[in-house]
């Protein structure tokens, strides 16, 4: 079975179809940047513009970058503060025409990575961290999912963890990779498994691709890392697993 899956992020929005027997993605994916303001409007315009390229009539699964409960958007920090309180799902519907499903960004490539990538077969407490524009978290004890976790958002040294640990704030500060990875992951990967205690985190978002860059520098965690499989993608296909469910 094929089912759409959308990834809303801070600077891109992206889909495909995607087999959720496989993992694969059925069609090559369509990217189209996030819009300013990213009001809830203006977004949902860009989901719609990506299900009319598609020519998409089936079920569509929506990643959010924030915390979603039943649907219900309850966080929106790297989005405009009016999604706070808006039905996503009936959001996205109304706007796609389409059944649509809505689940936080890291949670839907957190899944993607259990089903299919790095976390496959893996019991225990598994952790997937997204860095991206912000820091994205999913958890997971014994295969089954944590909702809506957010350790982005912990404090490191007075300050959100991402907003020197994001892949985005490597970037603003024109920092190497070894000096990212050394002197802002490090400490914050250090701080998350010294309260979770995981036996396995995966390292997800666009650095991903990047990981022989970064990895290295982290080898003094104390707790198995690796890169998220799936890469980038991990969204889109954690977004249509979420849809093809219901």
């Amino acid at each position: 079975m094929h089912v759409l899956g959308i990834d809303i992020g801070g600077s891109g929005i992206k889909g495909a179809p995607v087999d959720v027997g496989t993992g694969e993605l059925a069609g090559e994916r369509y990217r189209i940047t996030t819009p300013h303001p990213p009001t809830p409007d203006n977004v949902a315009d860009v989901v719609a513009q990506l299900v009319r390229h598609f020519e998409w009539d089936g079920r569509v699964g929506v990643t959010f970058p924030g915390v979603v409960n039943h649907g219900v958007i309850a966080t929106a920090a790297n989005l405009a503060p009016a999604f706070v309180g808006v039905d996503a799902h009936a959001l996205f519907a109304k706007a796609t025409g389409r059944p649509a499903t809505v689940l936080n960004d890291a949670d839907a490539a957190g899944v993607a990575e259990m089903r299919f990538g790095a976390g496959r077969g893996r019991p225990g407490t598994v952790l997937l961290l997204t860095f991206g524009t912000g820091i994205g978290s999913a958890l997971f004890v014994d295969g089954t999912l944590v909702p809506n976790t957010e350790f982005g958002h912990l404090e490191i040294d007075g300050h959100d963890a991402e907003k020197h640990a994001s892949a985005a704030a490597r970037e603003r500060d024109d920092q190497d990779w070894s000096h990212w990875a050394h002197h802002h992951v490090h400490p914050y990967l250090n701080h998350v498994v010294a309260l979770l205690s995981p036996e396995l985190v995966i390292i997800g978002g666009g650095v991903s691709k990047k990981a022989d860059r970064f990895l290295p520098e982290l080898a003094e965690v104390h707790t198995e890392l690796r890169p998220a499989e799936l890469r980038n993608e991990a969204g889109i296909v954690g977004a249509a697993l979420a849809a093809g469910t219901h």
